[in-house]
């Protein structure tokens, strides 16, 4: 049995739905507000196990009612929780406000993520697991930790860098795929402007990362390797209703396809059409596909990917 094991945030979501985004100073009335499981960690836990993989989680909830939730919604899913650490603090929350085109604002209350350490880590991991994500909703210095303690042990890891933060000049030689979005990319690799994207990518790789998978929401993404391998895989076209959780389904279905031995472009395509189920829905983990129901995405549309060869 390959073992996923995703590091990271819970959080509970409370979700605003408003006809536009607030401008600063700006009052707007909410249309709708609903409660829903959520967080970095969490969802990337449940999109990997949606899509057909072994999932454990490791991360902190309070002792709340917020944390049992989440708990339970990941038990639901078939997600272990038996390494999921209660604390004193009260359980994350993120506070999300949706436009009527689907577009987020997202503000992170950290509350018992920023309570995991490095002892909530158990040891099994680093010989049992097949693959590891991470992203940066915990401490710094907890991911840091996992990545070294990986590398050691041949463990690979899929890290979300975000929110993108700048970190010590090694900490990219630890990373076996790196994946954020366009955003994030211009801030970690602190491009000027007009940089490509591929260019600012191929910076990342030159700094120490294995690979660098950059997702462009309706533009698609792009994987880039160390070993040379390009891949552009256009994103499919759906009406979308809600983005929040878009990146998180990708990278965990990517995940589920990845650790199973699938061809990078072929992970990359079923992970595309994972996101695109999602963002035709509202919510976070509430929007993830199945892994049947994004196979009968994927052969009821025509492949979208194309590779690109360089010299």
């Amino acid at each position: 049995m390959r073992k996923i094991v995703s590091i990271g945030s819970l959080n509970m979501d409370v979700v605003h739905r408003v006809s536009s985004l607030p401008q600063p100073g700006e009052t707007v009335q909410s249309l709708s507000r609903d409660n829903v499981a959520g967080g970095k960690g969490a969802n990337q836990a449940v999109a990997a196990a949606r899509a057909g993989g072994s999932v454990w989680m490791i991360g902190a909830v309070g002792r709340d009612a917020y944390g049992e939730s989440l708990l339970e919604a990941l038990r639901a899913d078939g997600v272990r929780t038996d390494c999921v650490a209660r604390v004193g603090a009260d359980t994350g929350t993120a506070f999300i406000t949706v436009d009527a085109e689907g577009e987020n604002h997202i503000v992170l209350s950290a509350g018992a993520n920023s309570e995991l350490s490095a002892d909530d880590i158990p040891a099994w991991i680093f010989g049992e697991a097949s693959l590891i994500m991470l992203q940066n909703e915990i401490p710094w210095v907890v991911g840091r930790i996992v990545l070294e303690r990986a590398r050691m042990h041949g463990v690979p890891v899929i890290i979300n860098a975000a929110p993108a933060m700048r970190r010590e000049a090694d900490w990219l030689a630890l990373v076996t795929v790196l994946a954020l979005n366009e955003r994030e990319l211009a801030s970690l690799s602190g491009s000027p402007v007009g940089t490509s994207v591929r260019d600012a990518a191929s910076g990342l790789i030159k700094d120490g990362a294995g690979a660098v998978l950059v997702t462009l929401g309706s533009k698609g993404s792009l994987w880039l390797g160390r070993d040379g391998d390009e891949f552009w895989t256009d994103a499919f076209a759906v009406d979308v209703v809600d983005t929040t959780a878009a990146g998180d389904t990708f990278i965990g279905a990517f995940a589920a396809e990845y650790v199973a031995g699938v061809a990078v472009e072929q992970a990359l395509r079923f992970a595309s059409a994972a996101a695109a189920i999602a963002v035709t829905r509202r919510g976070a983990q509430s929007s993830i596909p199945t892994r049947e129901e994004t196979i009968r995405f994927m052969n009821s549309t025509r492949n979208q990917l194309r590779r690109v060869h360089t010299s």
